[in-house]
């Protein structure tokens, strides 16, 4: 998977949820604009629970997560809370434009992983149970 450089990246100057197309947008001042879907950001979390310690834990079933925070941390970076309870982990510029600028190549790989591993997008269903112990 592709590494972010050490290359400084530019800071945006608008931030927007799009929660219809559950993306995050980013504008430069140059103009330059990057679209970060959700579960991109997900499955890609900076966080160590998502990155472990050199061993990355593969993220699976987040077709449909959806960003439900956005909070400013200092001048470099932000911290994204998803519906599905994960809200650790700080998504600095930088490494907001390392997946702007390689996303296709990023969620790429992050298929072909999902592939590997006889896993998917979908999300995994729980049977509900009735009363009487049959599933509904």
């Amino acid at each position: 998977m592709l590494q972010p450089t050490d290359q400084r990246a530019p800071q945006p100057n608008r931030v927007h949820y799009s929660k219809t197309r559950h993306c995050l947008e980013l504008g430069y001042a140059d103009g330059q604009a990057l679209e970060l879907p959700a579960e991109l950001l997900r499955v890609l979390s900076p966080s160590a629970e998502v990155q472990g310690h050199g061993n990355p834990k593969l993220q699976f079933g987040k077709k449909d997560v959806k960003i439900w925070k956005i909070e400013p941390v200092g001048r470099y970076a932000l911290k994204i809370s998803f519906d599905d309870g994960h809200d650790s982990g700080l998504f600095t510029w930088d490494y907001l434009w390392h997946l702007g600028q390689h996303r296709e190549q990023l969620w790429q790989d992050y298929l072909n992983q999902l592939a590997a591993a006889g896993e998917s997008r979908e999300p995994r269903l729980i049977p509900l149970f009735t009363d009487a112990g049959k599933t509904s």
